[in-house]
């Protein structure tokens, strides 16, 4: 073979590969990898391999520890703002939307059992391009979550023991709010986590399992004590009388609102996946262990969002710390309570931060793999096979923004980041199950999922801008029916290219198209600020992969580490089957 220059060897060899870029975009932009190197050539980029040491109950333990810390204890009190004694429905129709995406997690991640997740789904699917945007979006939902779950702590330790939040934090002049609040104690958790999880996963597995164990008694116990001491006219009355009454307070609009905010508390089920690599047995360990976590951790949100309801009014419930917030607003003598509960919430805090951290980490690590960023990410360590160089790279970066980016301004960003990947994943399932590279034409399933995100698009934007009345509910009936009609023409018309050896969505098409429809819907609950910010940074991601990841993907296919575009390897079941068991 030739040998080839690396495009960033000297300043003229870069200026070079820049007047190539548009020949360079055509040929990597939409090249697709196959299951078959993701798993082999792919993965050897990191040299050590990750040890296969998780069983179904260590993926239902880290998805608990994932979610529960992060979604009631962060969200649920901002939601009920907009949802009121609704924001149980808000939990459910997003742990609907998120056991959607789950199932299309899941058939990815038994076909394919690698750590990229959401990114190597969309690459072998979609191409270079679009999993590097979702990767992109990916990491940043991660870093940004974690920044805000660290901050968090701090909030709640403040209300546990009365302390303001200002004590804890060193206020900067001059600086814009919500990024003016230096919070050295995120910092701290942040980094001690990344220490954990750059020593070992089984350890890690451990560690989160005694923690959640803890933390879900703690989630009893609030339960339990909410139902018992609250009242029922709660769930009716709002706590002062200029503001709306009833369930519904601020209508189905709230609620769907509500839903978009919590849906952040569903994160932890994608680092499961992202642990797919070191599960033992991926075929029966997968499916329980993502699944089942999304299931159980929606009925216990749905349980403690009702009990925080019956304890306070929703127009009373603190912003902050709304479970502590309740107990100790009720009544005297109650305090102990707030306090029982805020050690419960940092234990979820600590174990919700643990788990994301070791995802981002893996996410990392197999972009490393693609050569669209350093391959240094991609160093697995022989003596602990964890990705020591991602972990310590991402982990110093969540704890610079952890330092002085406000909560609210993470989780909005963060929430749309989760709702587009979710509904590229969707997506890419169903391409998967109707197009086989080089053999069907992908004509028809790009028109279907194009022409049902255009009618999705149209519902959501009436929804939202429509004027109240028959016209709007002619047009959400009409959007409706066109998008029934969409889904039932494709499923009837267009046969699938392949089917699942082991496991598989069920009811292909609609239960992913549900969830892409779901997740457009949950989208157009934001502010138009929240679009501006994930505008701009997909812009950045673009102009990165246009200046750099495109051209050093360029040079590893030319040194003969990537595939060319559109390949397509045939590989017996059987050899897929030795990979899963490397």
């Amino acid at each position: 073979m030739e040998n080839h220059t690396s495009s960033f060897s000297s300043p003229k060899a870069y200026l070079r590969a820049l007047t190539q870029t548009p020949t360079r975009l055509a040929r990597r932009a939409g090249s697709v990898s196959t299951s078959y190197d993701e798993m082999s050539r792919v993965r050897a980029r990191s040299g050590a391999h990750m040890q296969r040491t998780l069983r179904w109950f260590d993926l239902i333990g880290l998805g608990l520890g994932g979610m529960v810390g992060s979604g009631v204890f962060v969200t649920t009190g901002m939601a009920a703002h907009y949802a009121g004694p609704a924001v149980i429905l808000s939990y459910a129709i997003a742990g609907f939307c998120a056991l959607l995406s789950a199932f299309c997690y899941t058939e990815f991640a038994v076909d394919m059992p690698v750590a990229g997740g959401a990114f190597s789904y969309l690459r072998v699917t979609f191409g270079e391009f679009a999993a590097f945007i979702t990767g992109a979006n990916l990491v940043t939902e991660y870093v940004m979550s974690n920044a805000g779950v660290a901050r968090s702590l701090t909030l709640y330790s403040g209300s546990i023991i009365g302390v303001p939040t200002d004590k804890w934090r060193l206020t900067v002049p001059g600086l814009p709010d919500g990024y003016n609040q230096i919070d050295f104690v995120a910092v701290a958790v942040v980094l001690i986590m990344t220490v954990i999880i750059c020593y070992s996963t089984r350890e890690s597995s451990v560690v989160n399992m005694v923690l959640t164990a803890l933390h879900i008694s703690f989630i009893a116990f609030i339960i339990i004590m909410g139902f018992w001491h609250g009242e029922w006219k709660n769930f009716t009355k709002a706590g002062h009388p200029e503001n709306p009454s009833g369930f519904f307070p601020h209508g189905a609009q709230g609620v769907f609102h509500g839903a978009s905010m919590v849906y952040v508390s569903y994160i932890g089920y994608d680092a499961v996946s992202t642990m797919a690599e070191e599960v033992r047995d991926p075929v029966k360990d997968i499916p329980v262990g993502v699944s089942g976590s999304v299931v159980i951790v929606t009925f216990l949100y749905c349980l403690m969002a009702a009990s925080m309801s019956m304890l306070l009014p929703y127009d009373m419930i603190d912003l902050v710390a709304p479970f502590a917030g309740a107990f100790r607003e009720k009544s005297e003598g109650w305090e102990w309570v707030s306090n029982v509960i805020g050690v419960g919430a940092s234990f979820g805090i600590l174990t919700s931060l643990l788990v994301s951290m070791l995802g981002q980490a893996r996410y990392m690590c197999v972009i490393g793999r693609s050569c669209v960023v350093p391959a240094w990410f991609a160093r697995v360590h022989p003596t602990t096979s964890t990705p020591v160089n991602a972990s310590a790279f991402l982990g110093i970066l969540t704890a610079a923004i952890a330092l002085f980016t406000d909560l609210n301004v993470l989780l909005k960003l963060v929430s749309m980041g989760t709702l587009f990947v979710y509904y590229m994943v969707a997506n890419a399932v169903i391409y998967r199950r109707y197009v086989t590279v080089g053999t069907t034409n992908p004509r028809p399933t790009l028109s279907f999922l194009c022409s049902f995100t255009l009618t999705a698009i149209l519902f959501t934007l009436t929804w939202e801008f429509a004027p109240t009345g028959k016209l709007k509910s002619f047009m959400l009936s009409a959007c409706g029916v066109i998008a029934l009609a969409i889904l039932q023409i494709f499923h009837c018309m267009v046969p699938q290219a392949r089917k699942p050896e082991f496991w598989g969505v069920p009811l292909m098409p609609w239960m992913p198209s549900i969830s892409i429809f779901l997740n457009i819907f949950l989208l157009g609950s934001f502010d138009g600020g929240a679009y501006a910010r994930f505008g701009i940074f997909s812009a950045l991601a673009v102009l990165v992969y246009v200046f750099y990841s495109v051209h050093a993907s360029f040079d590893a296919e030319e040194d003969g580490f990537l595939g060319q575009k559109n390949s397509e390897i045939h590989v017996e079941p059987k050899e897929i089957v030795d990979l899963i068991k490397v």
